[in-house]
């Protein structure tokens, strides 16, 4: 019989590269990796931006707490949470259950920015001032990310130094 392993949950704001360190951590850790937003999708049927037009903001909201439960019970994975997860308390109670080691990625958010400025399937930049938005949300949620035990600056350092330095927080290997 093999050892449960508690997930590992990656969380932070868009741009700041959840997925792409959360890719790197599960094959460093043996453990599989698994994008939020890609189950939401999965789960809807239909992708974020259409979910947002035709269901609204709420309708993802709820969907992503569903998802949040779901991942929750489970164990064995790196779990790259959307950029708002953190924005309802029921779905970091659900992510951090189970012994799962919950960490922030931090970083500057005008790297951030370039990042994702150009991305066309982000619906919370949609409109006439996209930068203006992007900043005004990432102000009202980075105090969450900060309030978070584990913290790890993503954006001044390579992305080999960001997945160790998660890596090294996870206790189960």
């Amino acid at each position: 019989m093999s050892e449960i392993r508690p997930n590992l949950v990656l969380l932070g704001f868009m741009g700041v590269g959840k997925s792409t360190v959360g890719r790197g951590v599960a094959r460093r850790l043996g453990l599989r990796f698994v994008d939020m937003d890609r189950e939401i999708e999965r789960k809807a049927g239909a992708r974020i931006p259409e979910i947002f037009a035709t269901r609204g903001e709420s309708a993802f909201r709820a969907l992503e707490s569903e998802v949040a439960a779901e991942l929750g019970g489970r164990d064995g994975l790196v779990i790259a949470a959307g950029g708002g997860v953190i924005l309802r308390q029921e779905n970091l109670d659900a992510l951090s259950a189970r012994g799962a080691v919950v960490v922030g990625l931090t970083g500057d958010p005008e790297v951030m920015w370039e990042r994702v400025r150009r991305s066309t399937h982000r619906p919370l930049l949609q409109g006439p001032d996209p930068r203006a938005r992007f900043m005004a949300l990432h102000a009202e949620r980075e105090p969450l990310y900060q309030a978070l035990r584990h913290r790890i600056e993503a954006t001044s350092r390579p992305t080999a130094e960001v997945v160790e330095a998660v890596a090294a927080l996870y206790p189960y290997t």
